[in-house]
């Protein structure tokens, strides 16, 4: 494993009934890698699960700490983390990767649903230290549910906070088409949740006037698997720079084909969540499957593959290894 950093559990904090925050420092006692906001980590359980969590709170290399909620459907790393972790364990992550960083000063609509609101969060910290603009909107099912309520709540300089209960008759479904205004110029959008919440963001967004090149999204779960009524056809992957080509059935990913021939494949998520595997392509159609990538940049004249989980609509693939 590559850029695998060791480090122990500092603390372990109740944010709200459902989530739970973990301070990380480094076994070592040096300093962590730099990290700006929308950046996220991979989490080597000792269950032997790998979970992405996006970094939180201010941008220090002291410590890092992410926030996870307990969910009922839990694949494991949830509940490993609520009920096994313990303060003095040790643990092995990733160095911060970031697909999701805030790309000026200009200002910002940060739009967060749940657990969603971690990297915005971080976003937040970093727009009052600078003082640039920005606009903050948490959705709740319940404000007991709030991660960070506290710290949210307090008196802001450069930008408004507004936490939004649905149990107090401000769902998204009722409040998103009044919260997202019309686009000021220059004005992005960021936003995290679940998936049918970020959708709904963009579609009122786009109702709006908004670009889709000004909105920006992260997913923390794979994207509905796409049911297709017929089989998956086989494709061939071509190595740029040896010319070297395999089929990859419909049985395979890309990145396993990769591996069964000896090419190394910088995977983490193995399900188009974290962008690790992004690889530029030089030649031939992409069938994107990722939820990293935007519409914009999955249309782009230079295209990247989630090696992971995308597929080709064309019978040849060029990528740039």
């Amino acid at each position: 494993m590559n850029d695998v950093l060791n480090v122990v559990v500092d603390g372990l904090f109740r944010q709200g009934d459902k989530n739970l925050a973990v301070r990380l420092v480094a076994a070592n006692g040096e300093p962590l890698p730099d990290w700006q906001p929308g950046a996220h980590i991979d989490v080597h359980l000792p269950c032997g699960l790998i979970r992405q969590y996006s970094l939180t709170g201010e941008s220090t290399t002291e410590s890092y700490l992410i926030c996870v909620a307990q969910e009922s459907a839990s694949r494991g790393g949830s509940r490993y983390i609520h009920q096994t972790l313990r303060p003095g364990q040790t643990l092995m992550i990733s160095a911060p990767r970031n697909l999701f960083a805030l790309r000026d000063d200009s200002p910002v609509l940060l739009l967060a649903a749940g657990i969603g609101i971690t990297p915005l969060y971080a976003m937040l910290l970093q727009r009052e230290a600078t003082g640039a603009p920005f606009t903050l909107h948490y959705f709740v099912k319940r404000r007991k549910e709030a991660a960070f309520v506290r710290e949210l709540s307090r008196s802001l300089t450069h930008g408004v906070c507004l936490i939004h209960c649905s149990s107090e008759g401000k769902s998204p479904r009722q409040t998103l088409a009044a919260t997202i205004p019309a686009p000021g110029d220059g004005e992005r959008i960021y936003t995290c949740g679940p998936a049918g919440f970020m959708a709904a963001v963009r579609e009122v967004a786009a109702a709006r006037g908004w670009p889709e090149a000004q909105i920006h999204s992260e997913a923390f779960a794979p994207a509905t698997p796409i049911v297709t009524s017929q089989q998956e056809e086989t494709f061939t992957i071509t190595l740029a720079s040896s010319g070297e080509k395999w089929p990859v059935p419909a049985n395979k990913s890309i990145a396993q084909v990769l591996q069964d021939n000896g090419v190394a494949v910088p995977l983490s998520c193995e399900m188009g969540i974290c962008g690790a595997c992004l690889t530029p392509v030089l030649d031939g159609v992409v069938d994107h499957r990722d939820t990293v990538q935007s519409a914009a940049e999955k249309t782009a004249a230079t295209q990247h593959i989630a090696l992971c989980c995308s597929r080709s609509h064309s019978r040849d693939l060029v990528i740039d290894l």
